[in-house]
């Protein structure tokens, strides 16, 4: 296996692992455990945990962008891509009910930690928001776009916390609802704005 593959296994593998554990609980022997490697191997591709998490976060951020332009591809109307943003929440119920939102639970652990990264991470919530914005102002609300990104970002992360809290899918299902009756106001609303 060549080092390039090598090293994008240990990126995968650390990025579920600090989803799962969380990255102050995740060990450089867990790291190396996962890919078969020892330590002494491992520290050839990355000297310091630090400098696995920002290959994780550049990783969260192509894989994000990837899936933000699939979705661009795959629908032509801006609200289908906010709905296919929405839906990510039924999509990933299972792992959001056991380990929360990978976003924001590793923005949360950075910022209570106050490391170093915790600004490159939230780059990830920026790259949603800026996303959603786009949408919505191309749906005729530019003048409150940003507002309506952030009330979107704000439900996702408030029904992940609930969902992780209390393990209920059925209350994802609801709120996944709601938003969508939500988002179908926004878009009647769009010529009255």
């Amino acid at each position: 296996m060549s080092a390039e593959d090598t090293r994008r296994q240990i990126v995968e593998a650390a990025d579920r692992l600090f989803y799962e554990r969380g990255f102050e609980a995740t060990s450089f022997a867990d790291l190396a455990a996962a890919v078969h490697l020892s330590r002494g191997n491992f520290y050839y591709h990355f000297k310091t945990k630090d400098d696995v998490l920002r290959a994780v976060i550049t990783h969260r951020m192509i894989t994000t962008r990837q899936m933000l332009d699939d979705w661009e591809v795959r629908n032509s109307r801006p609200a289908s891509r906010i709905i296919a943003f929405i839906e990510i929440l039924i999509a990933n119920q299972a792992k959001i009910m056991a380990h929360g939102c990978p976003v924001g639970t590793l923005c949360n652990e950075l910022a209570k930690l106050q490391h170093a990264a915790k600004d490159d991470a939230a780059q990830l919530f920026a790259l949603f928001r800026d996303w959603l914005a786009r949408q919505f102002a191309a749906l005729g609300r530019a003048a409150d776009a940003d507002q309506l990104a952030m009330h979107v970002l704000m439900r996702s992360q408030g029904v992940a916390t609930l969902a992780t809290a209390f393990a209920d899918s059925a209350f994802i299902h609801r709120e996944v609802q709601s938003m969508r009756d939500w988002l179908e106001m926004q878009c009647a609303r769009k010529d009255a704005v």
